[in-house]
């Protein structure tokens, strides 16, 4: 049987995880099963069409599941997802976990570059994603996929409104024979973050996501009772597993999927359902702040947002309880594992001035300066960690690796961090060549490169501009011949990229500022990007 190549734990840490009872040994596909006994009739995840009880969730992903098995996907395999936030999404994950066919969920948003750098790392036997999407409106770019990547034998494509080939293949029942997962394995990837130019595939197993998944759970003290509204992008590590819907499966609780963040679609869901939790990033946070004194909607039954994905400025922080009348839980993760949250028994400035502290007591932290020494506690420095669900190796990445972790097996994360005696964390920037965009992370050097691509365009640096609505914005500095932004932006978006990494501002210069080793310094064009936009106030 085929097995996907991963970085596996040293022996003695996997032994210590196992006997402290983080890796249970068991498939990720547990947090459905278990809940079929007790919680089986209840609804687990509602969208905008449909809702789905427990029973109906493990019967739909075992009818796909048998009818990729009938295709000839088998354990070992690869897979690729792009779904909107539907119900769909959930089925054709669990379907893919229960083959052992490990799937890589792309955001709704990726494009052309995207989805062709997946399928070039992947090389997946399975697409499934949604006519809704532009790329899917026709078969043309799947069947430019298909020739360009001969190892995909089936495509099941989406139809929101209508009738389509993978809801045929999930409603109609089939027999499904599982296989024997083994639970160290990987069962599925997430996407890195990450400043180069290339997205870095994350592959989780199913013991190390599991462990994430519960523990979150336990802190955020889920029950069968609450009911989670999914208003960010379901793929996103922050709605999927901190704890998110999966924490929500573990709890025998429920799902309701939003189509977007903003207050019109989100408030009236949450008067219908009696929301109880939710994850939004900042910019969200601010439009609910913003609506939610006008609101005709009744938002009582809200008692949790969490916010992560970008720092929180405090004077938002500050508005949560008197505007939405809820606890403020800060989430600051990473999809190659470390996961902080605020606790619900922290004193009120911890809750509003840091980032929370790690799941596990075996979260290991290392806050180093630029030579790799420690730091004291209060002192900003890089955050390097490693522990029982954090990654010790990105998919087929040896080079990146190689900066990435340290010989002990401690990942960098590029996060600058002050550690307090309690353990908690202050983000208070990014090493890495990065900008985040209201929590979308955009590299630098891809967009740069894509310039780069253009006639009139003869150098391209891309830096971070303070915005007090989303955090960081994203401004271009180019040589050449000037051309005008809307020029660019299109020439850009002709590329295939995502329209959050189109830069928001772009500014023609004579010569790019070098530091004293010829490197383009970046610093000095970020100092001017300060001049001319105020600064949030974090």
């Amino acid at each position: 049987m085929k097995q996907i190549d991963f970085t596996p734990w040293p022996p003695e840490l996997a032994k210590r995880y196992r006997e402290k009872g983080y890796w249970q040994d068991r498939p990720l596909t547990s947090v459905i099963s278990d809940q079929l006994a007790q919680h089986g009739d209840k609804p687990a995840v509602i969208d905008a069409h449909r809702s789905l009880t427990y029973q109906e969730l493990e019967a739909y992903s075992d009818h796909l599941a048998a009818y990729l098995a009938a295709q000839g996907i088998q354990q070992g395999d690869t897979a690729l997802i792009q779904l909107a936030n539907q119900v769909e999404f959930y089925i054709s994950l669990f379907a893919l976990l229960k083959l052992g066919a490990a799937p890589v969920c792309a955001l709704f948003s990726h494009k052309q570059t995207e989805i062709n750098s997946y399928c070039e790392q992947l090389e997946p036997t399975v697409l499934i994603v949604s006519s809704a999407h532009e790329l899917y409106r026709d078969d043309a770019f799947i069947q430019t996929l298909q020739q360009q990547y001969p190892s995909i034998r089936t495509t099941l494509v989406d139809h929101p409104k209508g009738n389509s080939l993978l809801k045929q293949a999930y409603l109609q029942p089939r027999a499904f024979i599982a296989p024997d997962l083994n639970p160290e394995h990987v069962a599925f990837f997430q996407l890195s973050g990450g400043s180069t130019g290339t997205p870095k595939l994350i592959p989780r197993t199913h013991n190390d996501y599991l462990y994430s998944v519960v523990a979150s759970k336990d802190i955020c003290e889920l029950t069968e009772q609450h009911v989670y509204l999914c208003a960010l992008p379901a793929p996103h590590n922050f709605p999927l597993s901190s704890p998110g819907a999966l924490g929500v499966f573990a709890a025998g609780g429920t799902v309701v999927m939003a189509n977007d963040p903003s207050p019109s679609s989100c408030f009236q869901l949450i008067e219908r359902y009696q929301v109880t939790h939710t994850a939004l990033v900042p910019p969200a946070l601010q439009l609910w702040l913003q609506h939610a004194p006008k609101s005709a909607h009744n938002l009582q039954s809200l008692a949790v947002i969490q916010v992560g994905g970008a720092k929180l400025s405090l004077t938002i922080a500050e508005q949560v309880k008197p505007l939405l009348g809820c606890q403020l839980q800060q989430v600051f993760g990473m999809a190659e594992g470390l996961v902080n949250y605020t606790r619900y028994d922290d004193d009120l400035w911890h809750i509003l001035h840091t980032q929370g502290r790690p799941i596990s007591e075996d979260d290991q932290i290392k806050v180093v300066d630029e030579q790799g020494n420690l730091v004291p506690d209060g002192e900003e420095g890089r955050l390097l960690t490693r522990g029982p669900y954090t990654i010790r190796g990105y998919y087929r990445s040896p080079e990146h690796n190689q900066s990435a972790f340290d010989e002990h097996g401690f990942y960098s994360s590029g996060d600058l961090v002050k550690r307090l005696p309690s353990g908690h964390l202050i983000v208070t920037g990014r090493v890495k060549d990065q900008i985040n965009r209201g929590g979308e992370k955009i590299a630098a050097e891809e967009v740069e490169n894509l310039l780069l691509g253009h006639p009139n365009i003869q150098q391209a640096a891309i830096v971070a501009m303070p915005d007090a609505t989303l955090g960081e914005k994203s401004f271009a500095f180019l040589t050449g011949i000037p051309v005008k932004a809307l020029a660019l932006r299109k020439y850009l978006r002709e590329q295939g990229i995502a329209d959050y990494k189109v830069p928001d501002k772009f500014k023609f210069i004579d010569n790019l500022p070098l530091t004293p080793v010829g490197k383009v310094d970046k610093k000095q064009l970020r100092n001017e990007t300060e001049v001319q936009q105020p600064t949030p106030q974090f």
